[in-house]
């Protein structure tokens, strides 16, 4: 991959060039021109993930417009033209590349440290939901068609029961009745998407802590990372805050007796998606905020445990017996959550509503 030739693309011939982030899907380098000392976010899109790539940079370019129009306050990471006024750079051999400025002197973070991390995030996530309510929602496309499905990924699961090799059956049954005890997180789901109550929005639909710009203070400043931005339900931003939020240690830890669920980060999950997002949310949907926890909880165990007994053909495998580990972690995760729905119920009745 020739980076000069892509790079020249936007004008930048003087650069030092570092990897940046540590994401699984597309390749991030910081770009510093040497110039003027601009400083530049350089990524190329993993189209093997993103089928249609074009969609994603219409999504970002029609949000990155309305914020302009309506919120010109609002920091917004829009994207940088190339040279021929284009959004993405397609490049015959290696896919496609696009650009971003860099907002210097802003901060990830990939592990929450303290509530207040957590809160800010959720207030950040709830501000660009409400900020872009006004958005035609028509107009926005989906860029991974099915992604928080959770019907559909309840029939992959119950299609892989039927092709499992006898071994992984095995090694699986004690998650797979699990699993299948708790179907009714998904009859819950699809009465979510029938009712009027609930209500389709601009949503990020990757909430991790890593997809939200910090100030040095532990201010949050906006999203980033805007590929999964599509029309869904609120459930899936708070559900996968909540997934990824509360307990300290990820779907990779194997010692289960690590995974804990933090109060005091639940309720800032909920206060701070609350303080933007109070007002726009039906009163159905604020009944069913830790119904959101639950349905990515078990969204994500389910495919964790579907790819176990398909083989490894979807995530892959770095071990043996990988994603039955990441699928083991989540159930484990899950009949936390489940057991402590009275207590988060009394966290929801005293916050923000």
């Amino acid at each position: 991959m020739d980076i000069s030739t892509i790079l020249k693309a936007y004008g930048i011939v003087n650069y030092e060039l570092s990897p940046l982030g540590n994401g699984l899907i597309n390749k991030t380098w910081l770009v510093k021109e040497t110039s003027n000392g601009r400083n530049l976010v350089f990524q190329r899109v993993n189209h093997k993930v993103f089928k249609h790539p074009e969609d994603i940079t219409y999504n970002i370019r029609l949000i990155s417009d309305y914020l302009n129009e309506k919120y010109p306050e609002y920091l917004f990471t829009s994207p940088v033209k190339a040279l021929n006024m284009s959004d993405m750079i397609q490049d015959d051999e290696d896919g496609y590349f696009r650009m971003f400025l860099y907002i210097d002197g802003s901060v990830t973070h990939n592990e929450l440290q303290k509530p207040l991390q957590a809160y800010e995030a959720a207030k950040q996530f709830g501000k660009f939901t409400r900020l872009l309510s006004g958005l035609n929602m028509s107009e926005l496309r989906t860029t991974i068609p099915d992604f928080h499905n959770l019907d559909l990924r309840f029939s992959q699961f119950i299609d892989s029961l039927k092709n499992a090799e006898p071994v992984r059956y095995a090694k699986a049954s004690e998650c797979i009745g699990f699993l299948v005890d708790n179907q009714g997180i998904v009859d819950e789901y699809k009465r979510i998407i029938i009712s009027k109550d609930f209500k389709l929005r601009v949503t990020h639909h990757d909430t991790k802590i890593s997809n939200v710009l910090f100030d040095s203070n532990n201010n949050g400043l906006c999203v980033i990372d805007l590929d999964t931005v599509m029309p869904g339900y609120f459930i899936s931003d708070v559900g996968d805050m909540m997934r990824t939020y509360l307990s300290p240690i990820s779907e990779e830890e194997q010692n289960f007796d690590k995974i804990v669920v933090r109060f005091d980060f639940f309720e800032a999950i909920v206060n701070g998606y609350l303080s933007e997002m109070k007002d726009e949310l039906t009163e159905a949907e604020k009944k069913s905020i830790i119904y959101a926890g639950k349905f990515m909880i078990y969204m994500q165990a389910l495919r964790f445990i579907t790819d176990y007994l398909n083989n490894d053909i979807y995530y892959g495998a770095r071990y043996e017996g990988h994603n039955l580990i990441r699928g083991l972690n989540q159930v484990t995760l899950l009949r936390l959550f489940l057991d402590q729905e009275y207590q988060f119920q009394a966290i929801v009745d005293h916050g923000t509503i």
